[in-house]
């Protein structure tokens, strides 16, 4: 496995493309809305009897691969767990500034970006999916099959699959490495935002409206119709709870998330957890703190991209 080196460098504008409308829209819900939110409902963003769990659809599979997880939080809290899927990136940070998501999945990027607009958020751990694994995982670099590109400086010209402006691995890191490679991700390329890393990579497949493009490790791994052309590793996506939420409603999220192996899912009476779906997708947690993304900031920073500020 290559991890490639990051240049901290250049660009303010590089990543503001597509960025800008979501951090105002997000700053837009986040007039307050989150504590209106949270004194209604007592630091709920339905009811005491409800946790709403927010993700982005990265796949069709997504509520499927989920639903074990969820069930596991409904058995130690004694709430139901009520699935919130957004449309986008953009529509999950929106959520989380509103208050209205109390549990969530999501990329180091949006984390990021959801806090730096308002949402009160706390990270809990990172979900692994092979033992032995530490938090993290790769942002590739893929062309079709039978493609004879062989490096990122290849994609120089070309019309280039991104997952969304608001995409760790889709897009955030993916941008750096074609800077390094020396491409503009603006002016050298043609970008495509195809939505969800699944379609990314159908699309790189293709080989028609993409011909070479990125997604996350775990969405490539299904097709044969792509190759992996390059890699880099970025911070594991965190699970995180709202702030907003009862001492004692996230001490249950912290003991139950926060270093857990899909063993525990299983004992805890989970059986749904002991298929070769959730397998694919879930080993355990390791616990994960604000500090980890501070790499996500440092990025942000020497960009001053849209997206992540305030």
């Amino acid at each position: 496995m290559k991890l490639r080196a990051l240049p901290v460098l250049a660009g303010a504008a590089i990543l503001a493309l597509g960025l800008a409308g979501c951090s105002g829209a997000a700053e837009a819900n986040g007039s307050g809305s989150d504590v209106d939110t949270a004194s209604a409902t007592g630091g709920f963003a339905v009811d005491e009897n409800t946790l709403v769990f927010g993700v982005v659809p990265d796949s069709v599979d997504t509520e499927t691969n989920y639903q074990p997880l969820m069930d596991y939080i409904a058995e130690i809290t004694g709430k139901t767990v009520e699935y919130h899927e957004s449309t986008d990136y953009a529509a999950l940070i929106e959520a989380a500034v509103a208050g209205k998501v109390d549990v969530a999945s999501f990329s180091g990027f949006t984390y990021v970006t959801a806090t730096n607009n308002g949402a009160k958020l706390t990270p809990i751990s990172s979900i692994v999916t092979e033992e032995g694994q530490e938090p993290g995982y790769y942002s590739q670099a893929i062309v079709p099959a039978d493609s004879d590109i062989d490096s990122i400086e290849d994609f120089a010209g070309k019309k280039v699959c991104f997952v969304d402006p608001s995409s760790t691995s889709g897009y955030l890191f993916p941008s750096y490495n074609l800077l390094e490679a020396g491409i503009d991700p603006t002016t050298d390329i043609t970008p495509v935002f195809a939505g969800k890393h699944d379609v990314s990579v159908q699309k790189v497949g293709e080989g028609v409206e993409c011909e070479v493009g990125f997604a996350e490790d775990s969405e490539v791994a299904k097709s044969d119709e792509v190759k992996v052309i390059d890699e880099t590793m970025v911070p594991g996506a965190p699970l995180v709870y709202s702030s907003t939420l009862p001492d004692d409603v996230a001490q249950e999220l912290i003991d139950g998330l926060g270093q857990i192996t899909i063993d525990d899912i299983i004992a805890a009476g989970i059986d749904s957890a002991d298929s070769d779906s959730f397998r694919s997708v879930f080993h355990a947690t390791e616990p994960v703190d604000d500090a980890y993304y501070d790499l996500i900031r440092d990025i942000c920073t020497e960009t001053e991209a849209e997206q992540c500020k305030a």
